[in-house]
């Protein structure tokens, strides 16, 4: 007889993957400390169709927002150090005159709803310095995600948790509507990469966007943009023939009814 014990696999806690950093804040020159992710020690699983990132034991997503604690400004990473003059004021007349210093409070690490907090006010800074029209839609894109995770893990037992839980997805759909629109804005406006996307992975992700809306058409002719296409990588044509029979289905259910 083997009596041989089996260890107990456990959960590694979020707190391992996460380092601190400090940021300087480009607004008020406050030296901070922020969560950031241990690159060497994630492992990248398969993303959800529309491209939301997901890795092993960790939500890296949660940590892509740069926040001062001490003037209030925040944005996500890639865009908080790209700050004009007149952008700085804005932030100091709109968000900074109002901010209660939160220095002092940071977690091991971030739960759902700390996140989408950091998110938000990252969100309302954008909307303050008139950041680019993709600076928003790439924000609304991921506080969409953030509710979509927020959401699959709560409970839905009483009727109290199932209400909870709709009103959850209802702010979901609203920020992932934001985020098409706001894309399909920025198409016209802005030039490639976009948020740090070539057209084929744009063309992708709108398509995932619109097929989300039943908005077929428009879905198929930016799939067929990427199956056309010459110079797109296998990796995003396989997942743009994947996308093509979704959407063939759904038409398909459409015509039936």
């Amino acid at each position: 007889m083997d009596n041989t014990e089996k260890k107990e696999i456990t959960k590694p806690s979020e707190a391992e993957f996460l380092f601190s950093k400090k940021i300087r804040c480009t607004v008020c020159d406050n030296i901070f400390e922020t969560k950031m992710v241990k690159s060497s020690k994630t492992r990248r699983m398969q993303p959800d169709f529309d491209l939301r990132p997901r890795f092993e034991n960790i939500d890296t997503l949660k940590y892509d927002v740069y926040a001062c604690p001490l003037c209030g400004y925040a944005a996500i990473s890639r865009s908080f150090e790209h700050l004009t003059k007149g952008q700085i004021q804005l932030v100091k007349d709109n968000i900074c005159v109002n901010f209660v210093s939160s220095a002092g409070t940071d977690s091991d690490f971030y739960d759902y709803k700390t996140a989408i907090s950091r998110y938000e006010r990252a969100l309302e800074c954008a909307k303050v310095k008139r950041a680019k029209v993709s600076e928003l839609a790439y924000t609304t894109l991921k506080l969409s995600w953030l509710y979509r995770s927020l959401a699959d893990e709560m409970p839905e037992t009483t009727d109290e948790e199932k209400a909870q839980k709709a009103k959850i997805r209802q702010i979901q759909e609203k920020y992932y509507r934001e985020a098409y629109d706001g894309f399909q804005k920025a198409l016209t406006e802005e030039d490639f990469p976009i948020c740090g996307m070539d057209t084929f992975t744009m063309d992708y992700l709108l398509a995932c966007l619109a097929s989300h809306y039943k908005e077929y058409s428009f879905a198929s002719k930016a799939v067929s943009n990427i199956l056309s296409s010459q110079v797109a990588d296998r990796r995003i044509k396989d997942k743009a023939l994947d996308l093509k029979t979704i959407i063939v289905d759904a038409i398909r259910k459409e015509a039936a009814k």
